[in-house]
């Protein structure tokens, strides 16, 4: 089968690899529909994480071909979407809706779901049939639950966003853009979209995002503060990963809210005293999205949210190259890849 694998920074190729096959019992092995390219992926293509020929891909949508002995959910022939986390979905972290926590979890990018085919294990706890075979253009947002939308929409539970609720949202990459979304669908009363880029700005609107804030650090926290008689927003997202947004999303909060943080951490220090000051919940890390997933597949089966609308450029898999660089020079916001 055809894969992606990253030799180093800035150097992705897709090579021929073997098929996957059953390990375990609880083991079932894919078709891929489609995959994708996550902004996490650009930390190793940039340098910033290491990276030696590392096969590549966390995100999957497809037809179940294969399944272990113990595998009972999900049958051969069922479309499915599984999480970026395998996960047995039984444990007592599991039972307590943070199955990214697993006490068995296997995360899904050392297996590698750029390509062809992928085997996922803990099928039982990981995978999420459809109501019936999708019709092609509700992919690309099924596509979307199996990360993006799911960590977006975590960012927005764990915020507390909701009804009468002021949200803001830091980043605007896809995850942003889907932590919106789910602001909206969760109710919320004013969501404010940090974002200096016109055509995120245009989506972040369609997603529901009644505000613009274009300046970024204690400029933009300023912009907040004035949006909202001077006291902050009731939850803000933090979708980047970075000290400057990460400062911004806890200085955006007024005192008593709730700040959702799912951006991938790097070299984040947050001050003690600053904390203890800000009188702000935090919470969040990597996305449960387990948890969310039967409940995003419905909404999107019933035409109710097109988060889908996040891809902006479909490459076939052997274009993977074109596609990182698409997204790291930000010509893209994400990107499909067809197989």
């Amino acid at each position: 089968m055809r894969q992606v694998v990253m030799h180093g920074p800035g150097n992705v190729q897709v090579e021929q690899r073997q098929d996957p096959k059953i390990i375990e019992p609880t083991d079932a092995i894919i078709r891929l529909s489609a995959t994708c390219i996550c902004g996490s992926d650009l930390w190793p293509y940039r340098g910033a994480e290491p990276v030696d020929h590392q096969v590549m891909g966390h995100e999957y949508v497809g037809v179940v071909e294969q399944i272990g002995d113990d595998v009972h959910t999900v049958e051969v022939g069922d479309f499915v979407v599984g999480s970026f986390w395998a996960s047995d979905n039984t444990c007592e972290i599991c039972r307590a809706g943070y199955q990214a926590y697993c006490v068995h979890r296997v995360l899904m990018g050392t297996i590698g779901t750029q390509a062809e085919r992928a085997r996922v294990p803990l099928a039982d706890g990981t995978l999420v049939a459809t109501p019936g075979m999708p019709d092609p253009s509700l992919i690309p947002s099924l596509m979307a639950a199996s990360d993006v939308l799911g960590t977006g929409w975590f960012a927005a539970v764990a915020a507390e966003a909701g009804p009468g609720k002021t949200v803001a949202v830091v980043g605007d990459g896809a995850v942003g853009l889907l932590g919106v979304l789910a602001a909206k669908q969760l109710g919320a009363e004013r969501i404010i979209a940090v974002s200096r880029h016109a055509d995120r700005q245009a989506l972040a609107r369609e997603f529901g995002a009644t505000d613009i804030v274009e300046e970024r650090g204690d400029a933009g926290v300023a912009r907040v503060k004035d949006l909202t008689d001077g006291l902050g927003a009731h939850s803000v997202i933090e979708a980047v990963g970075t000290q400057e947004a990460m400062m911004q999303a806890i200085r955006s909060t007024r005192p008593g809210g709730h700040v959702g943080f799912v951006g991938v951490s790097h070299d984040v220090a947050i001050p003690g005293d600053e904390l203890f000051m800000a009188g702000v919940h935090l919470h969040g890390g990597p996305a449960p999205v387990r948890r969310f997933l039967p409940e995003l597949v419905q909404l999107i089966w019933d035409r109710k949210i097109d988060p889908g609308k996040v891809f902006d450029l479909t490459l076939p898999l052997d274009r993977a190259a074109e596609g990182y660089r698409a997204m790291d020079e930000r010509t893209a916001v994400k990107v499909l890849l067809t197989v």
